[in-house]
């Protein structure tokens, strides 16, 4: 049947206007988030701090003693004094540089200089960046054993790194 005009009017005025169910919304976004936080990869990352020379430093006379230098050329390590020049070379072994012997003759500079934490890490063109990082950990640290486990021990922690100068040619 037929309503009249008025009927319906009268029908449209009762209605009441509809709701906004935000409930499935929210577990949507609940379901999401914990999917989101469940997934997600949380790395450590490493930094060390580097320190790079200015652009327009000034030279400073350094303070007497060892500034002790690892040079890495692509037959051998060379530790040197910057002041006296080479102290001790490491060919490189079948495996290749010769990390180990590196670490104990750091050990034993570390020794005779127990306050001195600075080294300078010099490189020569085209060093791959795995050796550079390799060289970094063993001039840094030693791993040394205390009882059954195993402990890092501090050398030279504060690291300059630059670029390594030519060998020296020997004249005949």
């Amino acid at each position: 049947m037929r309503r009249s005009y008025q009927a319906r009017k009268l029908l449209r005025h009762q209605r009441k206007p509809g709701e906004l169910m935000l409930v499935s919304m929210i577990d949507i976004f609940t379901v999401l988030v914990t999917f989101l936080l469940m997934t997600a990869v949380f790395s450590h990352t490493v930094i060390l701090q580097l320190h790079l020379p200015a652009p327009q430093a000034q030279f400073r006379e350094p303070p007497p003693g060892l500034v002790l230098e690892v040079m890495v050329r692509k037959s051998l390590l060379e530790v040197a004094d910057r002041n006296t020049g080479p102290l001790a070379t490491f060919p490189n072994t079948a495996q290749g540089y010769d990390y180990a012997g590196l670490t104990r003759y750091l050990e034993q500079v570390k020794a005779r200089f127990p306050a001195l934490t600075a080294a300078s890490i010099l490189l020569e063109p085209d060093t791959p960046y795995d050796t550079l990082v390799q060289v970094m950990d063993h001039v840094r640290v030693f791993e040394t054993s205390d009882g059954l486990q195993t402990v890092q021990a501090e050398l030279f922690p504060d690291i300059s790194i630059g670029d390594a100068p030519p060998l020296a040619r020997v004249s005949q």
